[in-house]
């Protein structure tokens, strides 16, 4: 039998895409004879291609003619629905689940300008909880979200965050060595608990969302609250389990 990723074969479009893929990875683009030893295919059959994606502007062609990089297209194609709104509208549903089931609020952040901002948010269903308003800027360095978010990234693309961030108001500094052991630590265990850094009483529950090729695009936090009174809410355990299948139902791919 046919293997199923192959039953609809369309290797046009596989070559085209294919393409596009290779050309995304070269900031300055490629030369039609490198493009052609990359993807090991005869020179006629790549010209045809990079000519039909440069006359639908998938493709730019140098002034030069000896250059090939992609243009802004899919970009526009992309932002028409923008990524964050698709994010939320995805999110939101399981946060809801999730509050409801663990009795606690819930806030989703995303990277945004060397910090994280949150872009969407469900309040405990209950009289008590603590929750993060839509908006609101969480620090990069010291919070559970900025943890679990960077501890799920590339070597380099880490780096990168940690040189655009800016200390938000009251943020508490940490050294790169312990900063570096706590990210350790969150990939071992596949998320960030622990003690709030920003107010008593608050225990943080820090959830990546992973993305398609392994790194976390944004995380899933709830600040859990302890009940003192005769309401037996879930416990810290079960919360956590919960929102771990929101984040994995979330992402699209588990963190390891």
């Amino acid at each position: 039998m046919t293997a199923e990723p192959d039953r609809y074969r369309a290797p046009a479009l596989d070559k085209g895409l294919d393409i596009l893929e290779l050309l995304a990875s070269q900031p300055h683009g490629l030369t039609r004879a490198e493009i052609v030893k990359a993807m090991g295919r005869g020179p006629s059959e790549i010209y045809r291609m990079l000519e039909r994606l440069v006359a639908r502007e998938y493709v730019l062609r140098s002034v030069e003619g000896d250059r090939y990089s992609l243009s802004l297209k899919l970009y526009v194609l992309g932002h028409r629905h923008p990524p964050v709104d698709r994010l939320v509208a995805r999110a939101q549903p399981l946060m809801d689940a999730y509050a409801k089931a663990a009795e606690q609020s819930c806030h989703l952040s995303v990277y945004d300008r060397g910090n994280l901002t949150v872009v969407a948010q469900t309040p405990s269903p209950g009289n008590w909880g603590m929750s993060i308003p839509l908006g609101a800027r969480v620090s990069l360095i010291d919070t559970g979200s900025g943890h679990a978010l960077l501890a799920f990234q590339s070597p380099q693309h880490r780096a990168e965050m940690l040189a655009a961030h800016v200390a938000l108001d009251g943020e508490v500094p940490i050294g790169s060595a312990e900063l570096e052991a706590t990210l350790e630590e969150v990939r071992r265990v596949g998320l960030w608990l622990g003690e709030s850094q920003q107010a008593y009483g608050i225990t943080d529950i820090s959830m990546p969302v992973m993305g398609l090729y392994g790194e976390a695009v944004a995380v899933l936090t709830s600040p859990w609250v302890r009940r003192i009174d005769r309401h037996v809410g879930p416990e810290l355990q079960r919360c956590r389990e919960l929102l771990q299948q929101a984040a994995q139902g979330l992402g699209l791919q588990q963190a390891p």
